[in-house]
């Protein structure tokens, strides 16, 4: 893996360091907690294969 790769990875990584604490604490219901989730899974797959097909 080249380092074009590696940053944005340990980029995406911090972002979750930095917002996870929060988004668990305003998501109490599971169901809530899921939905977010799979958002949030969602969105960064997405620029995932962005990142590997285009790039």
């Amino acid at each position: 893996m080249s380092l074009e790769i590696i940053v944005p990875i340990i980029a995406l990584i911090g972002v979750l360091v930095l917002v996870l604490p929060e988004f668990i604490r305003t998501n109490y219901n599971i169901k809530i907690l899921i939905k977010n989730l799979s958002i949030w899974i969602i969105v960064i797959l997405m620029i995932l294969i962005f990142i590997y097909f285009i790039l």
